[in-house]
């Protein structure tokens, strides 16, 4: 309800502002299994690595916007968490992102991977009962070899979704990443544009640089670290020559901390030399980076705390 509302805002805000004869504006939400690649497809879509990604499950956990913006049109991307059945308080609100994408998408692309069986799609389309025109993205191409294979599976799938458009990607590889706008396009309303021309996501840059030092914890640590810990960006201080960034390492429990920082603090200096590498890039200038960890028991079920690091 919330995203329905703020798009009306905008799209009365943006009503008088001077458009092509034709132009065309909505929102095209992504949904699939974790780790079928939505937010790998999402940065190759915008062409900028804007969303983390992690060869490990579940590393989305918000609801991101990517914003395309072209002469004649705008195509407002919207990258969900893998559709889960909930296990903790966290996982529920992660899922109510997933419906709130629901109710107000324009156009659905649905990602699978190519390599899984078709039952695993059709649990997932199930659930989510799609109203609007879908584009299903069969990614992971670059994995099956024969091509004799990919005819049969790709026609397997159109058999089952036969109001669907199939397009066989490599999010990847970016292989037939091209064919995924101008389908599209075929669906997209006449409407003004919702954003400005030069935004790029409703996310601040604090948000970004949480997620990025989530990503290398994602990398760096293994087993149940990662999806027991959040990143809560304290102060972003921009000075003259750097910015100053301080940020919480949120765990469960104090042998998760003891494992974050690793024997005589190598582990934590090593993610934050990763942590610091990543934000430079990202922002384009220098940065001094401070990270702590601090333990809150059962954060991933309590209200207040999942609140505090920005899953509402």
């Amino acid at each position: 309800m919330f995203f329905i509302l703020v798009k009306q805002v905008l799209l009365i805000a943006c009503i008088f502002m001077p458009m092509p004869e034709k132009y065309q504006s909505g929102f095209v939400n992504i949904f699939g299994a974790p780790n079928a690649g939505k937010s790998t497809l999402l940065n190759a879509l915008l062409g900028e690595q804007l969303v983390i990604t992690s060869h490990k499950v579940q590393t989305t956990r918000h609801r991101i916007l990517g914003i395309l913006t072209e002469p004649t049109y705008q195509i407002v991307f919207s990258d969900t968490p893998g559709i889960i059945e909930p296990q903790y308080n966290l996982h529920k609100k992660m899922m109510q992102q997933v419906k709130s994408a629901l109710e107000d998408a324009d156009i659905a692309l649905v990602v699978h991977d190519i390599t899984l069986p078709i039952e695993e799609l059709e649990a997932i389309t199930n659930m989510l009962n799609l109203k609007v025109p879908c584009i299903l993205l069969l990614n992971k191409s670059d994995l099956v070899k024969d091509k004799s294979k990919m005819q049969d599976i790709v026609k397997q799938y159109e058999q089952r979704y036969k109001d669907w458009k199939v397009i066989t990607v490599s999010a990847k590889d970016k292989k037939n990443i091209d064919k995924i706008i101008p389908s599209v396009l075929l669906h997209l309303p006449e409407s003004p544009a919702y954003y400005p021309e030069d935004g790029i996501s409703d996310r601040s840059q604090r948000f970004f640089v949480g997620e990025l030092i989530r990503q290398q914890i994602y990398e760096l640590y293994h087993e149940e670290i990662p999806y027991h810990a959040a990143v809560l960006v304290q102060s972003f201080e921009e000075k003259t020559n750097l910015d100053v960034i301080k940020a919480d390492i949120i765990v469960t429990r104090e042998t998760q901390k003891i494992i974050i920082i690793g024997k005589g603090g190598s582990m934590i200096k090593q993610l934050g030399i990763n942590s610091r590498k990543a934000i430079e890039e990202f922002l384009e200038r220098k940065v001094h980076l401070e990270l702590f960890v601090k333990v809150r028991p059962k954060w991933r079920d309590n209200e207040n705390y999942l609140k505090e690091y920005g899953y509402n």
